[in-house]
């Protein structure tokens, strides 16, 4: 079993959901609290023991690369301001040299040939894949745990949660088998099946672990749906191979990619910090009062 040493990060989308924010400014790039998006799938992905990660780009992008650089006229100004804490901050963010790659993706076909964009990098190796806009909060990564499942299982191995029965059809949903370790053998993946069709309602949260296999059978894939190649379906065509796992996350997803989880994430995050979680809760307290009041009003 090799280890998994190196990540992808794919950060090409357009972020149409956030115009017009993202029409000068990366999706990634939005701020949850006080970090870019993309940092915590960074973070995450050293938390799990990778040692490099590479992010799949697209055009005005260039920020993000910038973003994980030295800034030398930042740096002297906090230093000669005496601004410790944040200098340090900065420091603690940065990836040691060497430790990044940037992949140019000329133009968005999906996430599988984002992912394939990456393969001569990656080469012959095991990797772990993070979607940004899916962002892991609370208690240990969730690329973490799945890391620990497939110490224990090799193969390939997806992050699942469970959603509403109901709304199988907003996910890639995963048949369950046999209990193996914390996880489950996975029997089946069906892109957003309707729910009388779905095999479970464990959805693909956006963390996987994939053999070097997948670049081969991304290389010949079939467009599917939104006429884009789909990882999903190159995984179902790696599964009449080899073996699929599926560890279900114990903390949350938020989906930053759309308005109402990057909300709720910043809410999350701003709440889980001693020295916010004060003044938020008594303004959320607030706004629920006067929604209240409005509505006994009306």
């Amino acid at each position: 079993m090799k280890k998994v040493r190196k990540a992808v990060i794919p950060v090409a989308g357009l972020g149409t959901r956030f115009l017009p924010a993202t029409k000068s400014m990366p999706k990634e790039m939005l701020p949850v609290v006080d970090r870019p998006v993309v940092q915590y799938a960074v973070d995450e992905a050293f938390e799990a023991g990778i040692e490099h990660i590479v992010f799949v780009t697209g055009r005005n992008k260039a920020v993000i690369e910038d973003y994980f650089d030295l800034h030398p006229e930042l740096i002297g100004t906090l230093e000669q301001t005496g601004k410790t804490a944040q200098l340090q901050a900065l420091e603690s963010l940065l990836p040691v040299a060497g430790a990044t790659s940037f992949i140019r993706q000329q133009s968005p076909q999906g996430l599988g040939h984002a992912v394939w964009c990456a393969r001569e990098v990656i080469g012959d190796e095991p990797f772990a894949l993070l979607l940004p806009d899916m962002v892991s909060f609370g208690g240990r990564g969730c690329l973490a745990e799945i890391a620990d499942l497939y110490a224990q299982t090799g193969g390939n191995v997806i992050a699942v949660e469970r959603c509403d029965p109901t709304e199988t059809s907003k996910y890639g949903i995963v048949g369950c088998g046999a209990d193996v370790g914390s996880g489950f053998e996975v029997t089946a993946m069906v892109e957003k099946p309707a729910p009388a069709n779905a095999p479970s309602n464990y959805y693909i949260n956006g963390r996987y672990i994939l053999q070097p296999e997948i670049f081969a059978l991304l290389g010949n894939q079939q467009r599917g749906a939104g006429n884009e190649i789909q990882l999903t379906d190159a995984m179902v065509r790696l599964a009449q191979r080899q073996a699929f796992f599926a560890q279900p996350f114990n903390g949350r997803m938020f989906d930053c990619g759309s308005k109402e989880g990057f909300i709720q994430a910043n809410i999350a995050f701003a709440l889980a910090r001693d020295d916010m979680k004060g003044p938020i809760f008594e303004m959320l307290e607030e706004f629920v009062r006067s929604h209240e009041r409005r509505v006994e009003a009306a």
